[in-house]
C-alpha cells in the first residue's frame, strides 16, 4: 500500500524535523579539529591562493593575471518554519562567504536533502523558490545542483565568484594596530533559541529575518580599500570564534570593546533568561581558554560572544585611518548598525587570543 502524499496543511514544523538549525549546525571547532587533525592533502598548486590553512571562507583558484576563481559550499537544518524565509537564510548564508574574500558571486548550484515522506512538494518548492529569490537578488542564476531523500530537511548552495588576484581578503592578513569593523548586530543564534521554544516575538522575528537575508554586498567595495588588510564573515563559531581564527592566522591577538559590538534589540534579555543554543555552548568549551573576559562581564556577554550567527555580518580589519571609509561602504549598503568595535594587538604569547573589555 501507498504511503499517504505529505500534506503542506498538516506536516511538522521544519524545526522540528531538525536537530540544530542554521550555522548552530556546525560541528564545534574542537571536534572539527580532531576529525581533520590526522589528514593529509596533495601537494598544492602555486594557483591555489587561498586553501585550508587559516580555517578561511573559501577556496580561491587564480585564472589569470586578472581574475581568481572562488569557490565555497554551506547548507544546513531549518533555522525557521516558513520555508520560503528558510530557502532565502540558507542562500544568503552560502553567497556571503564569496563577499568575505572580496569577491563578486557569479553563479550557483543547489544542495538539496529533503524527507519526501514528510514535507510537501510545495514545501519542497518554497524553500527552493527563496534560495533562487536570494540570488536573483544577487545577480547570480542557480545553474544545476544536487538532491537526495535525507531524514532531516537540508538546504544550502555551491557559491562562486571572481576577484582581482590582488584584491582577494584573507582572514589571516590582519596587521597589529588595526581596527575590528562589524557589519551585522549579534544574536541570531539567541533569537532562533527563543523561536524554537516558541518564545519569540514578532518584532524578534522581523529582525532575526532581516539580518539573515541581508546579503553581504560591500564585501568587493571594501576590498578595493587599500586600508583593508582581512576579511571574514561571522557565522557558526560566532564572535569569539571567528575573530580568534583571523587572530590565529596572522599570529596577533584581538582586543575587543564590548561596549560597542551592536547587539539585536532583546537577545541580552534572552541570553540572560537562558535562551541560548546548545551550539554556543560547545563553541566556548573549544575555545573558551584563549579568551580573557574584563571585569564586568559574565555568562551572558560569554553566551553572546560563542552565539552562532547565521548569515552573520562581514568582520573587517583596517588601518584606523580607514575607519571612517569603511563604515560609510557599510551604510552606503545599508548596514547602518556597523560599528568600531576593537583592535589588533601583537600577541603576548600567553595563550590568550581574545581579550573582550567591558
Amino acid at each position: 500500500m501507498n504511503a499517504p502524499t505529505p500534506n503542506a496543511a498538516t506536516q511538522p514544523r521544519l524545526t522540528s524535523l531538525s536537530h540544530g538549525g542554521g550555522c548552530g549546525c556546525k560541528i564545534a571547532p574542537g571536534v572539527l579539529s580532531d576529525i581533520l587533525k590526522g589528514s593529509t592533502g596533495l601537494p598544492l598548486p602555486k594557483e591555489l591562493l587561498v586553501g585550508i590553512e587559516t580555517a578561511d571562507d573559501a577556496a580561491v583558484y587564480q585564472l589569470n593575471d586578472e581574475q581568481a576563481l572562488i569557490a565555497t559550499t554551506d547548507f544546513f537544518m531549518p533555522i525557521v518554519d516558513d520555508p520560503y524565509e528558510f530557502g532565502r537564510i540558507a542562500a544568503t548564508n552560502a553567497i556571503s562567504d564569496v563577499y568575505a574574500m572580496g569577491g563578486t558571486p557569479i553563479m550557483a548550484l543547489a544542495l538539496v536533502g529533503m524527507p519526501i515522506s514528510v514535507l510537501s512538494t510545495d514545501t519542497i518548492g518554497r524553500i527552493l523558490q527563496g534560495g533562487q529569490d536570494v540570488c536573483r537578488a544577487a545577480g547570480i542564476p542557480i545553474a544545476g545542483g544536487h538532491t537526495i531523500d535525507s531524514v532531516e530537511p537540508i538546504y544550502g548552495l555551491v557559491a562562486l565568484g571572481l576577484v582581482h588576484p590582488k584584491r582577494v581578503k584573507r582572514n589571516a592578513d590582519a596587521q597589529a594596530g588595526d581596527r575590528l569593523v562589524l557589519g551585522k548586530p549579534l544574536g541570531v543564534g539567541v533569537l532562533s533559541a527563543a523561536l524554537k521554544k516558541e518564545q519569540l516575538d514578532a518584532a524578534g522575528y522581523a529582525a532575526m529575518i532581516d539580518i539573515t537575508t541581508r546579503l553581504n554586498t560591500p564585501g568587493p567595495d571594501l576590498a578595493k580599500l587599500d586600508g583593508v588588510h582581512a576579511l571574514t564573515d561571522i557565522t557558526g563559531f560566532g564572535l569569539a570564534g571567528h575573530a580568534m581564527e583571523m587572530a590565529r592566522g596572522a599570529d596577533k591577538a584581538v582586543h575587543l570593546d564590548w561596549g560597542r559590538v551592536p547587539l539585536i534589540p532583546g537577545v541580552r534579555e534572552l541570553a540572560a533568561a537562558g535562551l541560548v543554543t546548545g551550539a554556543s555552548g560547545r563553541n566556548w568549551a573549544a575555545y573558551g581558554h584563549e579568551v580573557r573576559l574584563g571585569a564586568g562581564l559574565a555568562a551572558t556577554e560569554q553566551a553572546l560572544l560563542s552565539d552562532p550567527q547565521t548569515s552573520g555580518g562581514l568582520l573587517v580589519a583596517c588601518d584606523a585611518a580607514s575607519v571612517d571609509e569603511v563604515l560609510a561602504t557599510f551604510r552606503r549598503h545599508g548596514f547602518a548598525q556597523a560599528a568600531d568595535i576593537g583592535e589588533v594587538r601583537e600577541f603576548a604569547g600567553d595563550g590568550v587570543r581574545l581579550q573582550v573589555n567591558a
